[in-house]
């Protein structure tokens, strides 16, 4: 199967990980040789409740007898993307109250942008330096990392960058722009959060100016934070917020969501002003609503804040510079590129999967399922530390 993958199936590096997968549950994933890897990545933040939650799979195999794709997406009534759409809602602060589904993050944000730009009438859009946003054309044009851009120009236009957390750089938005997207948390940066009420001062400029605050949340909502949406946490409420990874439980899935007002413009002047065929799909749909159901009714976003401290208890090292983040959304700190690489590396074959970050390339990425217990908690440190301890010598 190796032979094939290599063959066969495009990469996206030189020197992918390449593990053969058997299958998968709860924190562990199994190769074909029936090793079982403890999982401290969650598939990049998106299996929220671990490997085949039995609610999710119940969920999808209950869909999965009734009916798949019967129509491109807003035309027909499909019960489980109206439950998610409406539980959404629910939980989030008016008037963001209509949600748009999508296939993916980078396709959420790509309407997000778009809705901006309806919106406004305006053209421009601010970005921060160092974000990520995703891969399409769109997305790659608000990400904040030129060495990832080049060679792929040129973008669309009328893009702008502002440092993240430098309030100074709030003048650069004017009445010429139609939005701001910022990561909630910056992710590929080296998960760096908002200080000295940065977003919210970021959301009253653009109310000043008749801008609209885009967040994306894909990677710390859905409960990471401790939160349902990361933005609860900093005293600020989006005018369009982006969510994906975590909502779809394993599946693939985007959301962008907004007022009524403003989303409503998606169907008129054009008609089909944002349409995707797939988007809301009904098996998907039922995955994400089983997730979120299961994240709201249980004791999972108040344990991701005690796990976090556990896992700082945990991680103190000479190699570890910092443990940085919130709740699950962690990464350790080292001295170099080559240490980070190596520490990955050598975990992998004692057992406990790790990653890496896009831009900071210092980081270790921390971010298992939601579920994960306080044993594995315990075991997949002790592996880091025993593995630090080796590099050190």
């Amino acid at each position: 199967m190796k032979k094939d993958f290599f063959a066969y199936q495009a990469q996206t590096t030189p020197f992918p990980l390449a593990m053969e997968v058997s299958h998968a549950s709860g924190s562990y994933i199994y190769d074909t040789k029936g090793n079982a890897h403890l999982d401290f990545v969650a598939g990049v933040s998106a299996c929220s409740l671990g490997h085949c939650h039995p609610n999710v799979v119940k969920a999808i195999k209950n869909q999965v007898d009734q009916y798949l794709h019967v129509m491109v997406y807003g035309e027909y009534i499909q019960q489980p993307a109206v439950e998610l759409t409406k539980l959404i809602a629910k939980h989030l602060p008016n008037p963001l109250n209509k949600t748009y589904l999508t296939n993916s993050g980078t396709e959420a944000i790509e309407g997000s942008l778009k809705l901006a730009r309806r919106v406004t009438g305006r053209s421009e859009i601010i970005a921060a330096n160092k974000a990520y946003h995703g891969n399409t054309m769109g997305s790659l044009s608000v990400m904040g990392y030129e060495e990832r851009k080049q060679a792929f120009r040129p973008l669309i236009p009328d893009i702008h960058f502002i440092e993240f957390n430098n309030e100074a750089d709030l003048e650069k938005i004017t009445t010429k722009t139609a939005g701001v997207i910022l990561e909630t948390i910056q992710g590929g940066a080296g998960f760096v959060q908002p200080i000295n009420g940065y977003l919210t001062k970021v959301k009253k400029r653009c109310d000043e100016v008749g801008a609209l605050l885009i967040l994306d949340e894909i990677q710390p909502g859905i409960g990471r934070t401790g939160k349902l949406f990361g933005f609860e946490n900093y005293d600020v409420v989006p005018d369009i917020v982006v969510t994906g990874k975590g909502l779809g439980g394993g599946l693939p899935v985007g959301a962008f969501t907004s007022s009524e007002k403003h989303m409503d413009l998606l169907m008129d002047n054009p008609m089909l002003g944002h349409i995707t065929t797939f988007g809301g799909n009904p098996v998907i749909a039922a995955s994400c609503l089983a997730t979120l159901q299961t994240i709201i009714s249980s004791d999972l976003m108040p344990s991701t804040l005690t796990k976090e401290q556990l896992f700082r208890s945990l991680l103190i090292h000479p190699l570890i510079k910092e443990v940085r983040g919130i709740g699950l959304m962690l990464i350790a700190l080292l001295p170099s590129p080559e240490l980070a690489v190596e520490l990955v590396m050598r975990c992998k074959e004692k057992g406990l999967i790790l990653f890496f970050l896009l831009f900071e390339k210092r980081a270790v990425r921390i971010t298992p399922p939601l579920t994960i217990s306080e044993h594995e908690i315990q075991k997949g440190c002790q592996i880091i530390i025993e593995t630090l301890n080796e590099l050190h010598k």
